[in-house]
């Protein structure tokens, strides 16, 4: 199965995540499937494929609840005018 979750990067302190297609089974930090967008929390910066986060659940990739909160502060769901459950 395949989740649409948060990687960590940067350093202590400095962290930032990118929003990546994953197998359930992989580590947090481990090798992704697809990338599809960056979010920054100390900027609330936040950088995302629409199209990308919109067609994996489609296949049968499942979203966390953060980055489902992530997408829904950006407005992605209204963009396209779909449920986003």
């Amino acid at each position: 199965m395949v989740k649409t979750r948060l990687k960590r990067y940067g350093g202590k302190q400095r962290t930032t995540y990118r929003i990546i297609a994953i197998d359930v089974k992989s580590r947090r930090e481990g090798k992704a499937i697809r990338e599809v967008g960056f979010y920054d929390p100390r900027k609330d910066q936040t950088q995302l494929d629409v199209f990308a986060i919109i067609s994996l659940p489609e296949v049968g990739a499942q979203t966390t609840e953060t980055v489902r909160d992530i997408s829904g502060r950006a407005k992605v769901f209204e963009q396209v005018r779909i449920n986003p459950h």
